[in-house]
């Protein structure tokens, strides 16, 4: 793929779909903030096993005019009668697991956050109308569209779980209980009404009324013997989106901006970037950078998969839903502080890899370490407009197709199960991201927004915009996109299609199969990267790495350059020079 270059605003979400449709936006005058709306609701429409209005989402925003930049938390909630074994066992009496899993049980549904974020967003940014925000998802609900081959294929895929569910059997699956193929026309009329309701309505008719009554009733539903949701009308009505403090800190000579817990994401690229601003990356970028980026030198994975390690292990101890666990010293600074990260680089063996890190000592804190819930789906979207305002926002149902529980045409999100499994440690100790009532499950989600330093040392214009889906992954695909650009001087498309690769805190190291760059026929046994990593004492797994990467660069007052991830279906587009 080629970068995309634009005179004076630009897109890239997943689905080509959902960038045209948001592009029509911005070019009939609408804001950054009006484009994510349309982006969302048709990405809900044609992407729905990765986002949607049952799921939730993290923003960070850029007001131009004002100079500042906003972050939105609308991540989902657990309901009020939610305990700390909700998603472990059925009840104190029944001591057996949510049938037919937690993942695909009601247990699992949290509250949607995305609508109400995007509502608030648009109100604080919005050009166009909202009622006419919808109008191109409610069209292409009405009219169908072509089922993609990466929807096609996770439709298969997950075909016995969607079976469990009569509005998702019927949508999903033909009438003999077989998935729809790729280029199978699907129409939506549920969720073009549902849509409908929203344009004119506003998100109140989503969080109260018939709407939130069908939402209570299918979560609670034991159909195909599942175990049903605790969720009430009181917990959707009582929804409120959090804005939070923006985490920003500098790396080289620039200003990086991410999202605050109880995202972990913001933190743990902040904190490797600063672990390995300790280090000469620009030495050590790839030779001869063709199209896809090149193959990335060993030790360059090395440093970055070590740093990695390090954060990670800070992240996995100290980060959850602040409301309920505050950070060591009550801010995220202190896990990002230069000295303690000077620390924290001085454990890196050139020469040899840790295997596993040990969190670093922040003080007395009261919490435990347990094993870490896995994290998967999500959709990105990135967006500058002709104004100078610029959005990064990564939304999720969490797992392909979320629960599986659909109503009145989306899905509705499996987050809970980001939650730890077990809520104490082996000691005892209680873990920070135990599920509790009300609570936000802890998220990897880093959409990132990067300033050029002023003269005087401050903020700059937004240079760089990205993000990326890939569950507890996205941190290396964010991190590994920032060095390539930053470190490195690769363009956006280079940055993102190069090899994805990082750890996170174990001693598997991923190195993405899939790039041409890799040779991933016998495990890796005859890469020159994959060797060398593994005489480093690297355990690597050359599996895929699906990330979907966007990043869109600033070029001075020619306009900007956009990159999208050749690992799905998401492109760039702009007004294009």
């Amino acid at each position: 793929m080629t970068p995309v270059s634009t005179r004076s605003y630009a897109v890239s979400t997943a689905n080509p779909l959902a960038t045209e449709a948001a592009c029509a936006v911005l070019a009939e005058g609408g804001t950054a903030a009006d484009a994510l709306v349309t982006a969302q609701l048709v990405l809900g429409l044609v992407e729905p096993q990765a986002s949607g209005i049952g799921g939730g989402a993290f923003l960070l925003y850029y007001d131009a005019a004002a100079g500042t930049v906003e972050a939105y938390d609308g991540r989902e909630t657990a309901p009020a009668a939610a305990t700390e074994n909700y998603l472990r066992w059925i009840s104190d009496t029944d001591r057996t697991e949510p049938k037919p899993d937690a993942r695909a049980s009601g247990r699992s549904i949290g509250v949607p956050g995305v609508l109400r974020l995007l509502e608030l967003a648009h109100r604080e940014h919005g050009r166009t109308e909202w009622r006419e925000l919808f109008d191109p998802a409610i069209a292409l609900a009405d009219s169908g569209f072509e089922i993609s081959r990466r929807l096609a294929a996770q439709i298969a895929d997950s075909a016995a779980d969607l079976a469990r569910d009569e509005q998702a059997r019927a949508y999903f699956l033909q009438s003999d209980s077989t998935p729809r193929a790729a280029g199978t026309v699907l129409t939506n009329p549920a969720l073009a009404k549902t849509l409908s309701t929203l344009a004119a309505e506003g998100a109140d008719a989503f969080y109260t009324g018939p709407i939130a009554e069908d939402i209570v009733a299918a979560a609670a539903s034991t159909e195909g013997g599942r175990t049903p949701s605790l969720l009430t009308t009181d917990d959707l009505a009582a929804y409120r989106v959090v804005k939070r403090d923006p985490l920003c800190g500098g790396y080289r000579d620039h200003e990086l901006c991410g999202m605050p817990a109880p995202s972990s994401g913001g933190s743990t690229v902040a904190a490797t970037l600063g672990i390995l601003s300790n280090f000469d990356l620009a030495a050590l970028a790839p030779e001869n950078p063709d199209l896809d980026g090149g193959t990335p030198r060993a030790e360059a994975v090395h440093l970055i998969a070590e740093a990695e390690r390090l954060a990670y292990a800070d992240r996995d101890k100290y980060v959850a839903d602040p409301d309920f666990v505050p950070l060591p010293g009550g801010s995220p600074r202190a896990m990002i502080a230069p000295d303690y990260l000077r620390g924290r680089a001085a454990l890196i063996d050139p020469g040899r890899s840790m295997g596993e890190a040990r969190p670093g000592d922040l003080g007395p804190v009261p919490l435990g370490e347990g094993p870490q819930p896995p994290e998967h789906g999500t959709s990105h979207i990135s967006v500058v407009d002709r104004y100078g305002n610029a959005a990064a926002m990564t939304t999720t149902v969490e797992s392909a197709f979320g629960s599986f529980h659909m109503v009145d045409g989306f899905l509705l999100n499996n987050q809970l199960t980001d939650f730890a499994a077990d809520p104490a440690a082996p000691d005892g100790t209680p873990v920070a991201n135990r599920l509790e009532p009300g609570k936000r499950p802890r998220s990897s989600m880093a959409p990132t927004l990067v300033f050029e330093r002023a003269d005087d040392g401050g903020r700059g214009e937004p240079v760089y915009v990205t993000g990326s889906p890939g569950g507890a992954v996205i941190i290396q695909f964010v991190v590994k996109t920032l060095v390539a650009m930053l470190d490195w001087g690769l363009d956006p498309q280079q940055a993102v299609s190069a090899v994805s690769f990082g750890a996170g805190n174990s001693p598997v190291t991923g190195v993405g199969g899939e790039h041409p760059a890799i040779d991933a026929t016998d495990d890796g046994a005859n890469d020159p990267l994959v060797r060398r990593l593994r005489e480093l004492g690297h355990e690597v797994s050359v599996a895929p790495q699906t990330s979907g990467l966007s990043a869109l660069r600033r070029d001075g007052e020619q306009g900007w350059t956009g990159g999208a991830d050749p690992r799905r279906e998401g492109v760039v587009l702009g007004d294009t020079r």
